[in-house]
């Protein structure tokens, strides 16, 4: 846990009970803190050192800002998974994720280059609720005989399942933040 970043979710932070909505734009994924994404990027590197980890990945586009300050400490390339198979990719891996804020599946796919049965890898993104976009990586993974070493994600709800998802799936995972809780009026406990 990275008390900052639970004390900002705290005070800058608003929820919507109804649909486990969590607006942080103001300092995470529309707007960005980026002295806090550098704390929460000192956090992952410290969490995830001596693991063997080649390379990071993370999936567009809210984790893209975390995960590549964490490569800049980590001294390690970072390749983001994109949504839709873009005419400049010849050859991908490709799977499906269900996007909890645009409320429907994309396409998303990952240069063969980038990915490959030598790489070892961190995987980085803003949120972890049901594990979609994780369950993605873990597709992607098997695909291209990727190893992940391990994930990590600033927030986690952890009323929403994607925790038990990864732990069911055996995968190595830490979020710095886990909101707990919605309430009505729109407060979070968060740890």
């Amino acid at each position: 846990m990275l008390e900052e970043l639970k004390q900002r979710i705290l005070m800058d932070g608003r929820a919507r009970a109804e649909g486990g909505v969590v607006l942080v734009g103001s300092f995470l994924n529309h707007q960005l803190d980026p002295e806090l994404m550098m704390h929460c990027a000192e956090e992952f590197a410290r969490l995830f050192k001596d693991q063997g980890i080649n390379k990071i990945v993370t999936i567009e586009a809210s984790g893209i800002a975390p995960a590549i300050m964490t490569g800049y400490l980590m001294h390690l390339p970072v390749v983001f998974i994109k949504k839709k198979n873009p005419k400049t990719v010849d050859e991908s891996w490709k799977s499906w994720v269900w996007s909890f804020t645009k409320d429907g599946e994309t396409t998303v796919c990952i240069d063969r280059k980038f990915l490959t049965e030598k790489d070892r890898i961190l995987f980085l993104d803003d949120f972890l609720a049901e594990g979609h976009a994780s369950g993605s990586v873990i597709h992607l993974c098997r695909q291209s005989g990727a190893h992940i070493v391990g994930m990590g994600f600033l927030v986690e709800k952890g009323f929403a399942g994607g925790g038990q998802f990864l732990r069911d799936h055996n995968i190595n995972y830490h979020a710095l933040a886990t909101i707990k809780r919605i309430y009505e009026d729109g407060s979070m406990e968060v740890d």
